[in-house]
């Protein structure tokens, strides 16, 4: 009978321990009011009202960043600190940014023991904490951070660890569940609505910053380069001498002396002429707007010729160029290599087995963002990830299903109405494909509206393509030229010539190569102003 109530009362007490074990060690909800529970900063930079307010779209509470451009500072004490160094710890939060976050924090901070007196009513942004958990955006700044806050048992200072590479944060107004989970192994892994997005080893060096583990050795503070020590692996040769015959004024072009003007070049033809199909507008005011002048065209009898205005010598290369001489460069003699100061012990150096977590004493939200709209909701401590697991699936889970399919909805609503605004688009498109110019082009322009309107998707797509073929052939027209009849051949074919090579007497580094020299003839292309 006795053993019978023994083994009874073992199992009642096993099940006790699985079911404390099973609980949060803590959880907050918002489901209350938050005052009371939680103290607001009284410090005067944080003016940031919070409220405890409905997620949009949701009867479920949380705590609501109210106001724009402001300081925001709260704290909630634990009944006991939460020892991070024996088993696994899980830190887990809601945020649902419903306003969006372009420049704003939404972490927490897991606070460490305050010394003796201190008033939670003066948190702020130096109040000490262990771990730094959670979404941050600003400019180039986009990621979930995880920051650890170290004591070096060598010099007595904290140190921050900054996870190297952290995830970044989902950009859209949804509600998402941010996890921490650390192991007894010196594992850290990070989880976005239960989904890992990192992992990382406290201990090792690629994956926080500073690593936790100082370096043994560091450079000597106080040795210094020697005044005699040459890093210059080259130097000039010392003995070496421009040669005589080195000509550095020589010019690198210069004019062809055996080219002459093509036949039928038109010396008195000038490239561009008066339109002679323009008027003046009839409200044109020579006071107001100033004497009229006529628009320029390109000269029609030029088409046909191999050119017009003054014909000048082409320019060739100059076979006498050599430019500016340098000594060629030679291995340096004295060359000792790049100075680098010697290693010696580094005092703050110290072993590890695991990080030497502080506690963490209490929970703190201190932020500064340009939005408001920001929701915290079901914090979470816990030494379970199956405790952590089974709140994520039944708070956030269903809210976030809600939202997506809102979503949706509204994505598809915006769809509709958009199409009936590009459709307006399109008519524009069917009449700019009928402009002359586009002629050639017209049944391609035809078959792509023809898509967008059968395809909504890739509607955007379709106006950017139009645009650009719209564009480019205005361009063309505008700058390209007309194409001539004929090429004209030149009266003298004049050959690339190559600059004279160096010997190892010298160098010559302010050679040019110009696009010019691709196309070089005795005759100058035609330029119209348009073109200078």
């Amino acid at each position: 009978m006795m053993g019978g109530r023994a083994l009874l009362l073992l199992l009642v007490s096993a099940l006790l321990v699985q079911i404390r074990a099973s609980d949060p060690v803590l959880y907050e909800s918002f489901d209350e009011g938050f005052e009371g529970r939680w103290i607001v900063s009284k410090k005067d930079e944080y003016q940031g009202v919070w409220k405890h307010a409905k997620s949009d779209g949701h009867e479920d509470y949380g705590l609501l960043v109210s106001e724009k451009a402001r300081k925001y500072a709260i704290i909630k004490e634990l009944d006991e600190p939460v020892t991070l160094k024996d088993g696994t710890v899980v830190l887990q939060f809601e945020v649902r940014l419903q306003n969006g976050l372009e420049c704003g924090g939404a972490y927490i901070k897991y606070i460490r023991p305050q010394e003796a007196g201190w008033d939670a009513k003066e948190f702020d942004n130096e109040t000490p904490y262990t771990i730094m958990f959670g979404p941050d955006k600003c400019g180039s700044t986009n990621k979930v951070h995880f920051i650890l806050k170290h004591k070096n048992p060598m010099t007595g200072k904290y140190v921050e660890h900054h996870l190297k590479f952290p995830p970044s944060v989902p950009y859209d107004k949804l509600s998402h569940v941010y996890t921490a989970i650390l192991k007894p192994d010196n594992e850290v892994r990070i989880l976005v609505d239960g989904e890992e997005k990192k992992k990382a080893n406290f201990l090792s060096a690629d994956d926080f910053e500073p690593a936790l583990i100082p370096p043994k050795t560091i450079p000597d503070p106080e040795d210094k380069k020697p005044e005699d020590w040459d890093e210059r692996a080259k130097i000039p040769d010392p003995d070496a001498v421009k040669p005589d015959d080195w000509d550095e004024d020589a010019p690198m072009e210069i004019e062809d002396e055996e080219a002459t003007k093509p036949e039928g070049w038109l010396d008195d033809e000038p490239e561009e002429i008066d339109d002679p199909e323009a008027a003046k507008p009839e409200d044109w005011d020579d006071e107001e707007d100033g004497e009229w002048e006529a628009p320029k065209i390109d000269n029609p009898k030029c088409e046909v010729a191999p050119g017009c205005g003054e014909w000048k010598k082409p320019m060739k290369q100059n076979p006498a160029y050599k430019g500016k001489w340098h000594a060629p460069m030679i291995d340096n003699p004295n060359y000792k290599g790049i100075w680098k100061p010697q290693e010696i012990p580094n005092p703050e150096y110290f072993e590890l087995d695991k990080p030497d977590f502080d506690p963490i004493a209490a929970i703190g939200i201190e932020i500064w963002t340009m939005q408001d709209g920001i929701l915290f909701d079901n914090i979470l401590i816990a030494d379970d990830e199956k405790v952590a697991t089974s709140i994520l699936e039944k708070t956030w889970k269903p809210k976030y299903e809600v939202e997506k399919e809102k979503e949706k909805a509204e994505e598809a609503a915006a769809g509709a109405d958009g199409l009936s605004e590009f459709q307006k688009v399109f008519d524009i498109l069917y009449k700019i494909a009928d402009i002359p110019f586009l002629a050639p082009y017209k049944t391609k322009i035809i078959d792509v509206i023809e898509k967008g309107e059968q395809q909504p998707n890739i509607t955007i797509g379709i106006l950017v393509s139009v645009i650009v073929v719209f564009v480019t052939v205005l361009f063309r027209i505008l700058f390209g030229g007309k194409k001539p009849a004929a090429p004209v051949k030149p009266a003298v074919e004049v050959k690339k010539l190559k600059a004279t090579e160096t010997d190892g007497a010298g160098s010559s580094g302010d050679k040019e190569e110009k696009e010019d020299d691709k196309e070089e003839t005795t005759a100058p292309r035609r330029r119209s102003r348009r073109e200078t």
